[in-house]
């Protein structure tokens, strides 16, 4: 099994002048630490508007720094949102593979709509279809980064003609996939599509079992047709970590920062009232502590044997990765990493013997299914050179000629024989979408 670490950059108000920037710095200095202890994966969030929840907004800038910082854990989107209103699908497409450049191909590629109405209203998003947005989204950036030309597209929430999306991944024909799940409907979900289930329920290792076995049966069912250009059979569950040799003294570091962990996100997803700029999330928190304490779970937060039993039942269920969250609440960073260190000398190793032989066993179990799902996927056409159309400098512009959607109106047609002839080329009037349920 191996292990992850996972940061939102919470940061509970008061707040200083520099607060986040030490937020930042000391998130970096942590993952650096966290590649040099050995662990496997780390995990970057994209949210936005978020206050105290997640400053995690930029997730591509911050991930270049991680891959610079660091030389051996897989760096991971997740997870990053592509929904075209978000993010523009060449954009995230651009932006995956220069990271996955300058990383060496370190580089996980994890999905997701979005949840919060704070988010989706503030990029005029229609709840009820973002799955199909996400959905549009993330084929197409999946294309973009395998095909050479990209053919264009003519969808229902973002249009584009035909371009070479430049960069291209180092991981051919992309870095593997992943989608955010909480709950059985989604694990499936993943496994349909052929993407690796980051599961974010705080799921515990007993549940883990049965989400495992649904995940796999549908990997190796008829069911699982990939929506990108790969299978990445994987299941990630998501836990607190916060390991002392004195289990009080364990508790008394995490079990605050954990609890804020989960009420800042259900304060913003399910029942919050907030005032942008003005209110406190931590003062709710702190007025409700109590409450929450006596009613939550403790996940991977005690003394390393009481840590390796948490994680043991995870690596008995099946799951493939462990997740750890600690940046959280008011966790201290001298806390973060003492815990870090103290992990992986105590319990870490007793999940890596053997591991190699393992996963080449898997591997080889699996393949058989791989490649009959990437059998059932219907790709986007491959154009040939007399398809592709030319596209000519502005300074040469005649109109006889197909500039690619380049100073056209709405209406007139981009040359696209892939498709049996014009596509209308409708840029998105922001005026026209749909509006958000916020």
């Amino acid at each position: 099994m191996k292990f992850g670490v996972f940061y939102e950059h919470q940061l509970p108000r008061p707040w200083k002048e520099d607060s986040e920037q030490k937020l930042f710095n000391d998130a970096l200095d942590q993952i650096e630490l966290a590649d040099k202890l050995g662990f496997d994966y780390m995990w970057e969030v994209e949210h936005h508007f978020l206050e105290e929840y997640s400053h995690s907004s930029a997730p591509e800038v911050f991930l270049g720094a991680v891959s610079q910082r660091t030389k051996n854990l897989r760096i991971g989107t997740g997870i990053n949102l592509t929904n075209p209103y978000f993010n523009h699908p060449a954009r995230v497409a651009e932006r995956l593979a220069t990271l996955d450049l300058i990383s060496n191909g370190r580089l996980d590629w994890g999905t997701g709509e979005g949840s919060t109405l704070t988010e989706l209203g503030g990029f005029n998003i229609s709840l009820e279809e973002k799955t199909e947005m996400w959905r549009e989204g993330t084929e197409q950036i999946a294309n973009m980064m395998a095909m050479t030309p990209y053919p264009g597209y003519n969808g229902k929430y973002f249009s584009m003609p035909t371009r070479n999306i430049v960069p291209k991944p180092v991981q051919k024909p992309h870095p593997p996939m992943w989608l955010a799940c909480s709950r059985r409907d989604s694990i499936i979900r993943a496994a349909k599509i052929g993407a690796g289930a980051l599961v974010f329920g705080f799921v515990h290792p007993d549940q883990a079992r049965e989400w495992v076995d649904v995940y796999y049966e549908t990997i190796r069912s008829e069911e699982c047709v990939p929506l990108g250009h790969t299978v990445n059979p994987n299941i990630a569950c998501v836990t607190a970590l916060s390991v002392h040799e004195n289990e009080e003294e364990a508790l008394a570091r995490g079990i605050d920062a954990f609890r804020f962990f989960g009420y800042s996100f259900s304060y913003h997803g399910v029942f919050g009232e907030h005032k942008p700029g003005y209110t406190s999330v931590w003062e709710g928190f702190e007025q409700a502590r109590e409450h929450l304490v006596e009613n939550a779970g403790r996940g991977g937060m005690g003394t390393p044997e009481q840590v390796y039993a948490h994680c043991k039942g995870y690596a008995d269920a099946g799951v493939d990765q462990v997740i750890f969250i600690q940046q959280a609440g008011k966790m201290k960073h001298e806390h973060i990493c003492e815990s870090m260190e103290l992990f992986s000398r105590d319990i870490m190793p007793r999940f890596k013997e053997g591991a190699a032989a393992r996963e080449a066993k898997k591997r080889e179990e699996l393949a058989p299914f791989v490649e009959a799902a990437l059998s059932r996927k219907t790709y986007m056409p491959v154009m040939t050179e007399e398809e592709v159309p030319l596209l000519t400098g502005i300074g040469s512009r005649d109109p006889t000629k197909d500039y690619g959607g380049l100073l056209l109106g709405p209406g007139q047609g981009v040359q696209d024989k892939t498709r049996g002839g014009a596509i209308p080329f409708q840029p998105v009037d922001p005026r026209k979408r749909v509006a958000s349920k916020a």
